[in-house]
């Protein structure tokens, strides 16, 4: 099948994209509002901008009622975030917050989440996930102010938490963080099931 994007609707090339583009990581992001209402929500559209210095990048697929999610206007008022990498066993409650909670409303409290709070940032993050990315909010480019357009968070991480759980001989083990990522629809995947390549080495003929 051949796509025209100029002829689809948003709804259809979401579709194709998030069914397709995957596994992805997840940022389970949490900021404080101007009024001090913690929130924590999972984004998919995740991945490093750069590390040198190192800066993250979430893009918000923007919703139908309103010009943003709570965490894009927490972030332009607070700056700050903690971005929680998501293991297997957090995979339920980290579902649970994707829920489309009132504004007013703490995920944290409403799940039961445990908080951690923030050594460099004033946001808290999530006591049980191993790796913590604390961010301040480094740049929002507006791709698309339209319903189902993106909006690129670009977040400067100035502080990571690790939990010595999941190192090995002081490196973080895939196998020991169990992270899992999203598939299309409802999908999850795990990282238990690996393979390795080596990285090929360019010799010129001779």
């Amino acid at each position: 099948m051949e796509y025209h994007t100029a002829t689809l609707d948003a709804n259809t090339v979401y579709r194709v994209m998030v069914n397709s583009i995957l596994p992805r990581p997840i940022a389970w992001i949490s900021t404080v509002s101007a009024d001090g209402v913690a929130n924590l929500a999972p984004y998919s559209f995740f991945t490093v901008a750069s590390c040198n210095p190192p800066v993250l990048s979430v893009t918000q697929v923007n919703p139908r009622d309103r010009p943003a999610k709570d965490t894009l206007t927490n972030l332009r008022a607070t700056g700050a975030c903690v971005v929680n990498i998501v293991s297997a066993a957090l995979a339920e409650q980290m579902n649970a917050t994707c829920a489309d909670y009132p504004s007013g409303i703490s995920e944290f409290d409403a799940v039961g989440i445990t908080r951690a709070p923030g050594q460099a940032v004033a946001a808290d993050g999530v006591a049980e996930s191993p790796v913590r990315f604390e961010c301040r909010l480094r740049e929002v480019i507006e791709i698309s102010p339209e319903p189902s357009g993106g909006t690129m968070m670009l977040l400067d991480v100035v502080h990571i938490h690790v939990a010595d759980s999941v190192l090995a001989n002081g490196v973080i083990d895939p196998q020991l963080l169990d992270a899992v990522g999203k598939m299309g629809g409802n999908g999850y995947a795990n990282t238990r099931e690996r393979f390795d390549l080596a990285r090929p080495v360019y010799k010129a003929a001779p």
